[in-house]
Order: structure tokens, then C-alpha cells, then sequence
């Protein structure tokens, strides 16, 4: 008698995991990175109120005639030291300028010298740190003896010395403030460097006979410059209140032009009859630098969890 193997029962396949069949629909595609970073911003409502604020400045930044239509220098002696109201949100200053158009277009200035400020530190800290880190013996001292020598003087003092040698002015605060965050730029990129140099494809790279430039370029420099990004975002808060710190003493931009540190410093001779004059301009910067202080927290956080 002969069986036929065809009409025997075959046992079931077993049922493929989950995981793995999400693994295989999914593999080479790209993680997505936009529906992580927005359930983030739901799940988180302090990171996204420190977005939405960020964003809000970066429109008045760019475009402040999108949020205002009045002329931030327009004088009108007969609306002067108005209190907020609806024909003007935030009130009047001395000379009845209108307070919320002044603020408005006060906010690009005050974020472009932090922003130049912030730059400034980032790339020549980096650079300094990337030397020190990657050359190491006499080349590592000589820029570390450096840093201490800069860490060891008050920020706003060295500020205010750069100041007095290259001349006031919003460019020249911002380049002060810039070169005194350096220092603390250039040891968190020497600490990255020197963790990234002891990796075993940096190894391999040396191993093979690269050149130094390229292995500094090619493997050190990429894998070094993770924390950065969380730094950029530190700095900028800082650096935009030490802006502000040096405008309000008068060493930033000069009158009439509009700049959130001058605007407190013009309302400071007021406040106790307006008393919105130094509120609404200190507010802006405060919230600004909580805003950028939350948003690098968060890409610390997420750079450590990845």
C-alpha cells in the first residue's frame, strides 16, 4: 500500500513574533524621527511650551511687521506712559512709543547678538578643545593652563574688559560675551575628544596609517561634537542675558534703537509710575532664557537615552 505524503497533516508554522515581523516590515527604513520628536513635545508640556516661545521670537525676529504694524520709533507726546490697554497691549514708554512694537522689533538684535555671541564660543572652544584633546603632552597644557587662567575671572568682568579695549556696541558685546564662554566650551570638547580617542575605530584608523588631520577630521570631530548641540542651546540663554546684562549698562545699542537689555535700562527711571516699561522686556528675556535652558536639558536627555 502505498501513502501518500501529501494528504498527511503538516504541522502548523509557528507564529511569527511581533517583533520580529515589525523588525523585517521595517528594516532599512529610516526610525521616524518627526513622529518621535512630536509624541515628545505631547508627552513633555514644559518642552513644548519652551518650543512654541522659541518660535514665537524667532517670527518676531524675522518678521516683526507680521505681529505689529506700529513704527517702533513713532513719538507721540500725547499717549505718553499709557498703561497696557487694547490700543496698546503693553503700554507706552516716556515718549509714547508704543512698548509692544518696541519689544517686537527689539527681539532680532537681541538674538543675533546672542546668537554671534554663542557662535563665537562654540567654534573657538572647539577648536582649542579638539587641539588639546587630540595632541595631548605640551599642546594639551599650554591650552588648559589657558582655560583655568579664563575660568578664574568673573564672566561679566571679562566681558567688561574686552569691552573697554575693542569699544562698545552690539557687535562688539557680542564678541565679548562670545570669547568668555570659550573657556567652558573648550573643556567639554577636550573631555568628548579624549573619551572618542580611546574608541577602537580611532584605533584602527591610526592602525592603518591615516594621516592625523583625517583621522581628526573624519573620526574624532564627528563623534566628539554630540554634546554641542545641548551646549549651543545653553550658551544662547546665557549669553542672551549676559547681552542683555551689558545693553542694560548702557554698553550695547545706543537710543532710540530698540533692544530688550536698553529697554529695561530706559524704563528703570519710570517704574514707579510704569511700571510695565522693565516688566515686559524683562520678561521676554527671562522666558527666553527658561525656554532655551529647557530645550537643552531635553537634548541632553535624549542624547543620553539614544
Amino acid at each position: 500500500m502505498s501513502l501518500k505524503f501529501d494528504s498527511l497533516p503538516r504541522p502548523a508554522a509557528a507564529p511569527e513574533p511581533a517583533e520580529a515581523g515589525a523588525g523585517r516590515r521595517g528594516r532599512g527604513l529610516p526610525p521616524p524621527r518627526t513622529a518621535n520628536l512630536l509624541g515628545a513635545l505631547v508627552r513633555q508640556p514644559g518642552r513644548l511650551v519652551a518650543a512654541l516661545w522659541l518660535l514665537a521670537i524667532g517670527i518676531a525676529a524675522l518678521t516683526p511687521g507680521a505681529l505689529t504694524s506700529r513704527d517702533p520709533l513713532a513719538v507721540r507726546t500725547a499717549d505718553r506712559l499709557r498703561g497696557p490697554s487694547a490700543q496698546h497691549l503693553l503700554g507706552t514708554d516716556q515718549l509714547g512709543r508704543d512698548l509692544f512694537a518696541r519689544l517686537v522689533h527689539g527681539t532680532g538684535l537681541s538674538l543675533v547678538s546672542a546668537a554671534l555671541a554663542t557662535l563665537v564660543g562654540l567654534v573657538a572652544g572647539s577648536a582649542l578643545g579638539l587641539l588639546a584633546g587630540f595632541l595631548r603632552s605640551g599642546t594639551d597644557m599650554v591650552i588648559m593652563r589657558l582655560v583655568d587662567m579664563l575660568l578664574s575671572i568673573p564672566g561679566l568682568l571679562l566681558s567688561l574688559a574686552l569691552i573697554a579695549a575693542i569699544g562698545p556696541g552690539a557687535r562688539n558685546v557680542a564678541i565679548a560675551v562670545g570669547l568668555t564662554s570659550v573657556a567652558t566650551c573648550a573643556r567639554v570638547v577636550r573631555s568628548e575628544v579624549l573619551r572618542v580617542r580611546e574608541s577602537l575605530s580611532v584605533e584602527a584608523a591610526q592602525s592603518s596609517g591615516a594621516r592625523p588631520l583625517r583621522v581628526l577630521t573624519r573620526h574624532v570631530l564627528p563623534n566628539a561634537m554630540g554634546p554641542v548641540r545641548a551646549m549651543a542651546a545653553l550658551e544662547f540663554g546665557t549669553a542672551l542675558l549676559a547681552v542683555s546684562a551689558l545693553s542694560f549698562l548702557g554698553y550695547g545699542v545706543q537710543p532710540p534703537t530698540p533692544e530688550w537689555g536698553a529697554l529695561i535700562s530706559e524704563g528703570r527711571d519710570s517704574l514707579s509710575e510704569a511700571w510695565w516699561l522693565t516688566t515686559f522686556p524683562g520678561l521676554a528675556v527671562a522666558a527666553t532664557v527658561v525656554a532655551s535652558n529647557r530645550l537643552a536639558r531635553s537634548l541632553g536627555t535624549d542624547r543620553t537615552e539614544a
